[in-house]
């Protein structure tokens, strides 16, 4: 349950990394700099299309800001409905990690990390059914979150990022700070067995697989 290969191409406005997560994407904006300071735009419908095939459709803004250790995930909605999510730092510096935990996914078990920070402004879309995790590598640190979904706290699931199985490979120097809801998570092979994991054929980037 590693990274793997990833492909890569650029459009006008940004350059784009296929993740190892199958219907999963990073983006690199043009970041335009002068003396004033600089001005980047993270999401890129131009290139978000030519990745994906379709606009991101936002129905929520979120924020967070977390101290430096502060591990949240691994997060993900029941599919269906399923949450989509395009995100990016806004300040600070993190660690951001997207895990295949859709049932019959080709990649299903893999995964995939980005550095984000404020210097690239990297940002990633997470498909349906993908699950999410990030870690704060400085204080103050603030992520920015377009999501495709409104929040409905019912739906929301977690994974033990810490999960052996998964094997992330999250930093050996630092302490990690979980909330007590990350702390009690289940396992990937537990959230299995209690049927808790999205299905690869109910997401809709099964659907858009089968037409290219």
């Amino acid at each position: 349950m590693t990274a793997g290969t990833a492909r890569g191409f650029s459009t006008s406005t940004a350059t784009v990394r296929e993740l190892a997560v199958a219907g999963a994407y990073e983006f690199t904006p043009r970041v335009h700099r002068d003396e004033r300071g600089l001005f980047v735009s993270p999401l890129q419908e131009e290139a978000f299309v030519a990745a994906v095939g379709r606009p991101f459709t936002v129905a929520q803004t979120n924020h967070s800001r977390s101290a430096r250790g502060v591990m949240r995930g691994v997060h993900f909605t029941t599919t269906p409905p399923g949450q989509a999510k395009y995100v990016h730092c806004a300040r600070g510096r993190a660690m951001d990690v997207v895990v295949d935990i859709r049932v019959g996914s080709p990649t299903f078990g893999a995964w995939d990390t980005v550095e984000m920070d404020t210097e690239s402004f990297r940002a990633v879309y997470l498909p349906e059914g993908v699950g999410h995790a990030f870690l704060s590598l400085e204080d103050d640190t603030v992520m920015s979150y377009l999501v495709s979904t409104p929040y409905r706290a019912d739906l929301e699931q977690a994974i033990d990022p810490l999960d052996p199985a998964l094997g992330l490979p999250w930093p050996k120097d630092m302490s990690f700070t979980l909330s007590r809801r990350d702390t009690q998570a289940v396992g990937l092979a537990e959230a299995r067995a209690k049927g808790m994991l999205p299905r690869y054929e109910d997401c809709p980037a099964a659907a858009a697989a089968a037409d290219r």
